[in-house]
């Protein structure tokens, strides 16, 4: 059976989790291609709101096997943490989730090293979880992968590696702990990871030969890929769609159909260019009624009006064939509503999206208006309950993207995301 990659189109936060959540009920695997613990997914799984980080989405479904891939850095204090919320729950892990013995690991070293980085004037507005400085490592073939934890002297020697780069890195004396006291911790740690490590590749390449079908979840988003986004306002792995292969190890063939995840307006975490972005009454309303606050941080979000050029952008970088609309009804209530459709900068107006963060924070949004409709769409379960101007509202934005909208969500709730249509 074909793989489906699902993919952020804006930056980040869009709802995937949920979404991924929804689709893994069709699906037999899910895999997690990039990102690390800075990613947080929300999904409400048995009236509770559960936040994962590094474990797909889809091992909140029965039965659902799922995959950390090699593109993912993991963090083993985090993962073990994780796996064990998990279990408290009664979601159960052991048999069912798989980590790639070629996905590196992030040790307290890159913590610290990013921590001081982010102190600086040259401040990306990271999660500070050592993301960064791990795929550094990864780039420069001086990495641990997490096949080394069951190898005690080869884990001892990469350890001491990265705290030698990572001594590197810092302007100032960090309180840097004992190469021998971090090398035996994650040792241990090691130990009660040993039962999930794998050859993922080969379970997914197997999986797919027998006609499984296998959804690949992507963290952050588009606009924040390292070689895509808005550099160097990005994170530190491929987050668009061809992310996904790589950092999974499946072939391009055995994809698909690529869905996007996009919200109703647009949100912002961190430092870079926010084009349609709201400093004024109208962009709290939306924080707030959105709930638009980091699932791993806390961190308020920068939250503005529907940017259609970025998202064009965005359906063309990742070749997607359909779009899923998430927080439609944070947008309910309001008198008027805009979407970017057109930029203004210094050679005029232009419908193109230029992720130089130097260039697209000299340009000003070109607005279309449209009414409100002024009335809740908490309850609708079908397109047919939606508002008239709502209805207007996703016909107009999936014109824009060129890309049509199958599916719109309401609400957190898993029957708060219902099908309009599929291409």
């Amino acid at each position: 059976m074909p793989a489906t990659i699902v993919v952020g189109a804006q930056w980040g936060d869009e709802g995937k989790g949920k979404i991924v959540d929804l689709l893994a009920g069709e699906h037999d695997w899910v895999a997690r291609y990039q990102g690390g613990a800075n990613a947080g997914h929300s999904v409400i799984h048995d009236g509770r709101t559960v936040v994962l980080r590094l474990v797909p989405s889809g091992i909140l479904r029965e039965g659902k096997r799922c995959v950390i891939g090699n593109g993912v850095v993991v963090d083993p204090e985090a993962l073990v943490k994780e796996i064990d919320e998990l279990a408290a729950i009664g979601v159960h892990a052991e048999g069912r989730l798989f980590l790639s013995r070629d996905a590196h690991l992030i040790l307290p070293y890159h913590r610290l090293a990013e921590r001081e980085r982010e102190e600086g004037p040259d401040a990306v507005g990271t999660t500070r979880r050592g993301i960064g400085p791990a795929y550094e490592d990864k780039a420069a073939r001086m990495g641990v992968r997490a096949g080394e934890l069951l190898d005690a002297k080869a884990l001892a020697a990469g350890v001491a590696r990265v705290r030698e780069r990572a001594e590197g890195r810092l302007r100032s004396d960090a309180d840097f702990p004992a190469t021998a006291e971090v090398a035996e911790r994650t040792f241990e740690l090691g130990k009660r990871l040993a039962p999930f490590l794998a050859d993922t590749r080969a379970l997914l390449w197997d999986a797919h030969a027998r006609g499984e079908r296998i959804l690949l979840e992507g963290a952050q988003g588009t606009l924040l890929d390292l070689d895509h986004g808005t550099y160097p306002f990005v994170t530190s792995s491929h987050a668009a769609a061809g992310g996904a292969l790589t950092g999974s190890g499946l072939g391009p063939r055995a994809v698909t159909r690529v869905i996007g995840v996009t919200k109703a307006y647009a949100t912002r975490v961190g430092n870079g260019p926010f084009p349609t972005e709201l400093s004024e009454e109208t962009g709290s309303r939306i924080r707030e009624v959105g709930d638009e606050y980091g699932a791993v941080t806390g961190r308020p979000r920068r939250c503005g009006w529907l940017d259609a050029v970025a998202l064009g952008y965005a359906a063309r970088v990742n070749g997607l064939d359909e779009l899923v609309v998430t927080k439609l009804d944070v947008l309910d209530g309001l008198d008027r509503i805009a979407i970017a459709t057109r930029y203004r900068g210094p050679s005029g107006e232009t419908d193109r999206f230029d992720p130089d963060a130097c260039v697209l924070g000299r340009v000003e949004p070109v607005y279309e208006w449209h009414e409100g409709w002024r009335a809740p769409t908490r309850n609708a379960r079908r397109r047919e309950d939606l508002p008239e101007g709502a209805r207007r509202y996703l016909d107009r934005v999936a014109e824009l993207a060129r890309v049509p909208i199958t599916m719109v969500s309401v609400g957190p709730e898993r029957e708060a995301t219902f099908a309009l249509s599929r291409p």
